[in-house]
């Protein structure tokens, strides 16, 4: 049993309620009977609501049984509808249920009816009929019709991906309260959120979209079938491609739905489309009788921020789509908090797999398919819900990015997606956490190629983009396992975090702290218990920006002015003479490698190092000291000593690589705050 709509009398004394059974729904398969009603009285501050159903003569639309085509309201009223269908109350059988992906609104009440006038172009057609009450109801309705007229001169473009408005029910009645009865298409019986929450939603769908070899070349794929994984980012790319170009066709005609929800769409079953919903509450970009011209930039800026508020909707429909997680309305409200706090939407891998992995079911997938194609799907989801609106990408981007594109679709990524798949690719390497001799120089080879591609190479743009706390990925130094030797004491190694944060003068200054956390094993059967005491260890100093250049020096260089180089600068070479193969000519668009790189230079100051150790090792000095040794065996000598650290050669919204004065590299992810959540 659902509500469906309510109706209050004026002074909000009492609240009439009708509802009706879902027998339409997979959900409820025996229909109920309807053959009450009662009248539930209130409170003006609380509204308590214990339901009853029915299905008597007065829940139907309010028309004259006569059918006299006056619509309520005045001559200019009638003109405005006069581009759509007039329906009488004797033109519909009305069914006596109602499916539950049309759940009404306040001040609504929704019937399902088949078309029985044979005169009428519907004849034998299911609709919906939705009776609007109150004021603002009554507007949501008459927009929607209103919107068709610039609409519809594209039938097939909005036949094929919006909800059809085929007219409305005219009534006799004069009165301000009556109603208003829009009639739409109907568009199978659940909506998309419906869809989703079904425990068979995937196979469901394949099915109610009958995918096949054909239907698929749509989205560049050829192939059906295949593992869970391959299918549903099949699916998710129809849905989001069928989303984005029915929003698209809103936008280029003026218009922003503004209410864009995984219950305002709806699957077609007769053409395999997605339906945006009813527009009841679209709106113009630009605001009518402003003609100057500061008014017309304020039409651009309104057009621009209610584009990229649909924009982040859509974001939010996509995230719901593949990571499941977030259709439980707790892991949602987390998920818009961690927006909402400003951080960074590209720091939303690291905010998944920390607060959602470990209630993750086996068969959710949504984390490797965003992963797939070398993180294409967080870049998408990243730039749909950017922070700042005017950088949110737009539907016609977004339909040729490659996470929406398959296999068979030639893509010419962005410099900046080039980036970012060298990062997600490095950040992938690093969490299989076996660090072969392949591996190792694979890692050296994507971070060469990001120091190159560096968005920000000087130090006013490092202002904004370093503060911020940092979790150790990645050093290309050496590298020292605890199962490699028999230490005096094992321990076990946690995050290592970079917090820098800003000084207050000058402003080129930052306060640098480095926090190693890490775990002392105690007793003999430490392979398989990997309990003991908690430890951590902080370092603090300071450093200042300043402009530099890395040299990569070459074999002349190196033989006339360096006789006794380095291993450093040996290894630049090598690194220079393999980036500089075909191999990677065609990852990064650079017609040569060049012989130097701007760089940001840090200038330290002093070190402060302290050490806390619970009981019982922290009574006793000398244990103390070999824990702090044993963990400056395994941890970076950078993060025990940031003095070290002599230049930052990468940075943007979620990775950072600083170089270290013996040339190895240090690679961090910005670490969201999913513990104040």
């Amino acid at each position: 049993m659902a509500l469906i709509g309510v109706l209050s009398s004026p002074r909000m004394e009492s609240v009439e309620l009708r509802c009706f059974s879902l027998t339409n729904s997979p959900f409820r398969r025996n229909p109920l009977p309807l053959d009450r009603r009662k009248k539930i009285p209130i409170r003006l501050k609380k509204l308590g609501i214990n339901t009853t159903c029915s299905l008597s003569s007065e829940a139907l639309p309010m028309v004259d049984s006569g059918g006299k085509d006056n619509l309520t309201g005045s001559a200019s009223l009638e003109d405005d509808l006069s581009h759509v269908t007039k329906f009488r109350m004797s033109d519909f059988k009305i069914r006596n249920r109602v499916s539950i992906g049309f759940g009404g609104r306040a001040g609504e009440l929704v019937f399902e009816a088949v078309v029985k006038d044979p005169n009428s172009p519907l004849y034998k057609t299911r609709v919906v009929l939705r009776q609007h009450f109150s004021a603002q109801a009554k507007r949501r309705g008459r927009r929607a019709v209103e919107v068709l007229k610039r609409l519809a001169h594209r039938k097939l473009m909005y036949h094929s991906y919006s909800m059809q408005v085929h007219g409305y029910v005219c009534s006799s009645t004069t009165d301000d309260s009556s109603s208003f009865t829009l009639v739409h298409g109907y568009h199978g019986s659940l909506s998309l959120r419906h869809w989703l929450q079904q425990s068979d939603w995937l196979s469901t769908l394949e099915a109610t979209l009958a995918l096949d070899e054909e239907s698929v070349r749509r989205v560049g794929d050829d192939t059906v079938g295949g593992p869970a994984v391959s299918r549903q980012l099949r699916l998710i790319r129809i849905l989001m491609r069928d989303l984005l170009i029915g929003v698209n066709y809103l936008h280029s005609h003026g218009f922003a739905h503004t209410e864009l929800r995984l219950e305002n769409l709806h699957i077609s079953p007769v053409d395999k489309h997605l339906k945006v919903g009813i527009l009841g509450n679209a709106s113009d970009f630009y605001e009518s009788g402003l003609e100057d011209t500061t008014s017309s930039y304020g039409n651009m800026d309104r057009r621009k921020m209610m584009i990229a508020f649909d924009m982040r909707c859509v974001g939010f429909i996509m995230a719901k789509m593949v990571l499941r997680e977030l259709m439980d309305p707790l892991n949602f409200a987390k998920f818009k908090a961690f927006l909402t706090k400003a951080n960074n939407p590209s720091c939303l891998r690291e905010f998944m797999l920390h607060a959602f992995s470990r209630d993750s079911s086996p068969g959710n997938f949504g984390i490797q398919i965003l992963d797939r194609n070398s993180g294409a799907g967080w870049h998408l989801l990243s730039s749909l819900l950017a922070t700042n609106p005017m950088e949110r990408i737009s539907c016609l981007n977004a339909l040729r990015h490659p996470f929406l594109c398959g296999p068979k679709w030639r893509v010419y990524p962005s410099i900046e997606l080039i980036r970012w798949s060298l990062g997600s690719t490095a950040v992938r390497i690093t969490e299989e956490y076996i660090y072969a001799h392949q591996q190792r120089n694979r890692l050296a080879h994507f971070i060469e190629l990001m120091e190159i591609l560096n968005p920000h190479s000087k130090p006013k743009h490092w202002l904004e983009k370093l503060p911020g706390k940092w979790r150790l990925l990645y050093c290309t130094g050496k590298h020292i396992g605890l199962t490699l030797r028999q230490p005096s004491f094992r321990v076990l190694i946690g995050d290592g975090h970079l917090t820098i944060s800003k000084s207050s003068k000058p402003k080129t200054t930052f306060s640098v702290s480095s926090h190693i956390g890490f775990r002392v094993v105690i007793g003999k059967d430490w392979p398989h218990d990997k309990s003991g005491v908690n430890g951590a260890l902080q370092t603090g100093t300071s450093f200042t920006l300043r402009a530099g250049r890395r040299l990569y020096l070459t074999e002349e260089t190196t033989t006339t002015k360096l006789p006794s180089s380095s291993t450093q600068d040996s290894q630049a070479a090598s690194v220079q003479k393999r980036l500089s193969s075909n191999q990677w000519r065609k990852v990064v668009p650079i017609k040569e490698f060049p012989s130097s790189l701007p760089v940001t230079k840090l200038i330290s100051g002093d070190i402060e190092v302290t050490m806390s150790l619970d009981e019982p090792l922290v009574r006793n000095v000398e244990m103390a000291q070999r824990v702090v040794q044993e963990v400056r065996v395994q941890v970076p000598p950078e993060m025990f000593d940031p003095s070290q650290l002599v230049c930052g050669t990468y940075v943007d919204s979620r990775l950072l690589v600083l170089r270290s004065v013996n040339g190895s590299a240090l690679l961090f992810t910005r670490s969201c705050t999913h513990e104040e959540l």
